[in-house]
């Protein structure tokens, strides 16, 4: 195992600037997830560790070592590529075998390691076929092999699911935690779906436009995102982002005792009273913010706060996600359980915030970032 670190990492194609100034530590054993959206800078990133791209400026260090300088085959590391890049013409125990016949391993030590790999991923009883005669989750099960059979210090995976139907997708991602948990080595995985990265990083290393924006335990990065956009790239649906007005009332200390009155923030002809807890966080912030509320947070209910037509009802099974619109256009996500009633579409509805303070996210409406606290 070996730490993988960015130390001031640029990456420039042109006047185009993929990866801005990373600097971020993977250490030895932990499965950390690089997610964003396309054109993020997440893949470039692994292909700097991996030694397939130049280092425009700053530093990539496999344990003690800074490897910019160093070939891509003594980097020590294994890749897994979205297209499971398998030789057609060669069968499952051979294509395993390939990065050990590179290496000039002996064949009794081959046939002893493919063998061992094989039988960790259930492919036993298919070293004698062909990449053609198997399906989507064996031939990534044969792309998963070939990688750990060398032993690297470094797994690097590349959207290794993107290209699996949805239940095959849920259980080799189960099969990829599994692995590394017994294996232990530090593994740096690419992806742009949230839920992957929720279910399988230690941690999530969250990119936009080239720069990391937080990075931190998935539980951390969902109850505490540090900016809008982390708010609403993570979670299924994302969070609701509305813009408002904190506002506050008037004290009801009637004895001019100097009491606060209630902080709200106002936007779309609704005011939302924040907690106390919150309150005082934020208080003197703004008065332009963003109110971030998860959709979980928000309930329908005549007591609501906030006004709303329906426009959806997305049935899911387990749960029910209604998309209401607010009078000016903003749009909620209510997230309910199975046995809620279901609106009508068209149909007037009021929206309701849990008391709970962790419920109420805060953001600046000009930088984006979190007010009241980290």
């Amino acid at each position: 195992m070996a730490q993988v670190s960015f130390d001031g990492v640029t990456k420039r194609f042109g006047d185009t600037t993929a990866v801005d100034d990373l600097t971020l530590s993977i250490p030895d054993g932990e499965l950390l997830v690089l997610l964003g959206s396309s054109g993020c800078g997440k893949t470039t990133a692994l292909r700097l560790v991996a030694g397939l791209e130049e280092i425009s400026a700053g530093t990539v260090s496999i344990g003690e070592r800074v490897v910019n300088e160093v070939d891509p085959k003594d980097r020590d590391v294994a890749m897994v590529f979205q297209s499971y890049a398998l030789y057609p013409h060669l069968t499952v125990a051979k294509n395993i075998e390939f990065p050990l016949r590179q290496r000039g391993v002996d064949k009794e030590e081959r046939t002893t390691k493919v063998k061992r790999a094989a039988e960790t991923l259930g492919l036993g009883d298919l070293l004698g076929r062909k990449p053609g005669q198997l399906s989507g989750g064996q031939r990534q099960r044969v792309a998963l092999a070939r990688a750990i059979v060398r032993e690297p210090l470094v797994f690097l995976m590349d959207e290794p699911l993107s290209n699996l139907d949805a239940a095959l997708r849920v259980q080799t991602r189960a099969d990829i935690v599994e692995l590394q948990n017994r294996l232990k080595t530090t593994t740096l995985y690419v992806t742009h779906d949230q839920v992957e990265a929720m279910t399988m990083g230690h941690r999530i290393a969250v990119m936009s436009e080239g720069k990391l924006q937080q990075v931190a335990a998935p539980e951390a990065l969902y109850a505490k995102p540090t900016n809008v956009f982390v708010a609403h790239f993570l979670g299924s649906p994302g969070m609701n982002l509305v813009e408002g007005m904190l506002v506050e009332s008037a004290s009801a200390d009637a004895s001019g005792g100097g009491g606060r009155g209630t902080l709200s923030v106002a936007f779309a002809g609704a005011s939302v009273p924040l907690p106390a807890e919150v309150a005082d966080s934020v208080r003197g912030s703004g008065p332009d913010v963003v109110l971030g509320l998860r959709p979980e947070a928000l309930h329908l209910s005549p007591d609501g706060v906030i006004g709303a037509s329906v426009i959806i009802v997305e049935l899911l099974g387990a749960e029910t996600h209604v998309i209401c619109h607010t009078e000016t256009g903003a749009r909620i996500i209510v997230r309910q359980g199975a046995g809620a009633p279901k609106p009508r579409i068209g149909e007037p509805v009021r929206i309701a915030v849990e008391p709970d303070p962790e419920a109420y996210h805060l953001f600046d409406s000009s930088s984006g970032n979190r007010l009241g606290g980290p």
